[in-house]
């Protein structure tokens, strides 16, 4: 017995010394979008100040496809030792419902190490529209057929609005799916009268005149556009549908390994160069502690995974 007992302790002191040593080597964050998207931008942001903290090499691969799937399932089945991480999107938390077979399972699969940022959409009009406020636009969708563009089917920009306009004020605005710039371009041009996207796209052409902005998403308003109402405030309490970015690990990363990544995360947001790039994404840097972020992430994924359930949205 005695043995047992001074085998068990030496493996204990084994397995905390290695972590004790993390990261001695290199880590990988794969980024689940395309280089150049918003996931991308602030995942190499992340990055480099991790990179500077920990001592080590911060190396991003993009693995991007079906939404971001592909990313997370080969995150998911990676070893669970600290240095292959998720880099992710709200996207994260709504594919489980959205497409028939995900991969994975938004709770349960992997744990959240931190959130990062998020902006709020931004719903906006063509100036010719007569609408200068939410409820004259949500009158005059009573009155005429209207249309909107988002950044594409099942992103938050399609399904916030869908649970404004359908779920929440029972009025039918037809959805026209666009890439993200594109869909701004495609009010700015007159081509769809309204628009539902993030704000990094559209918050130039507001304070160029060439777009009337109406309500952005988020629980407050954005310091991008300060003057511009929440749809909480204009009678929705409550209504939050926001684009946020996510770090997250295989499911048996240990604590002491997240635990710290978490410290580092957060303070590398507080770092002057990402405070500045931020602001020109119009990105807000959050915050949270592990805890805290798991329970933001199972909220969004059981709001989201509600909503694609109720209106009946599918990608595949």
């Amino acid at each position: 017995m005695t043995r047992f007992i001074a085998a068990w302790l030496l493996v204990c002191w084994t397995s905390l010394s290695a972590w004790a040593a993390y990261p001695d080597k290199p880590i990988r964050i794969v980024v689940a979008f395309a280089p150049g998207s918003s996931t991308d931008i602030v995942a190499r942001l992340v990055g480099e100040q991790l990179s500077q903290s920990l001592g080590q090499s911060v190396i991003i691969e993009n693995k991007p496809g079906a939404g971001g799937n592909i990313a997370t399932v080969g995150v998911m089945n990676a070893p669970a030792d600290g240095y292959t991480l998720l880099f992710h999107s709200v996207a994260y938390a709504v594919n489980p419902t959205l497409f028939k077979n995900a991969g994975y399972d938004g709770i349960s699969d992997l744990q959240p190490v931190s959130l990062t940022a998020y902006t709020p959409n931004l719903l906006y009009v063509h100036p010719d529209v007569k609408a200068n406020n939410l409820s004259e636009l949500l009158a005059l969708a009573r009155t005429s057929k209207l249309a909107y563009a988002s950044s594409g089917n099942g992103t938050t920009t399609h399904l916030g609005a869908e649970m404004l306009f359908k779920g929440l004020a029972k009025v039918d605005v037809t959805h026209v799916p666009f890439q993200p710039a594109a869909a701004t371009n495609a009010v700015v041009s007159g081509q769809v009268p309204i628009a539902s996207t993030s704000m990094p796209p559209a918050v130039q052409f507001v304070k160029a005149g060439k777009v009337r902005p109406i309500a952005v998403t988020s629980l407050k308003r954005s310091p991008a556009l300060p003057d511009v109402p929440t749809v909480a405030e204009l009678g929705y309490k409550g209504f939050e549908a926001n684009t946020w970015f996510a770090i997250l690990a295989p499911k048996q990363t240990p604590a002491a390994v997240l635990d710290l990544l978490n410290t580092k995360i957060n303070a590398a947001l507080n770092a002057p160069s990402v405070q500045e790039r931020f602001g020109t994404l119009s990105l807000e840097a959050t915050h949270m502690d592990r805890a805290a972020a798991a329970r933001y992430i199972e909220s969004e994924v059981a709001k989201w995974g509600k909503l694609v359930k109720e209106l009946d949205i599918k990608v595949d």
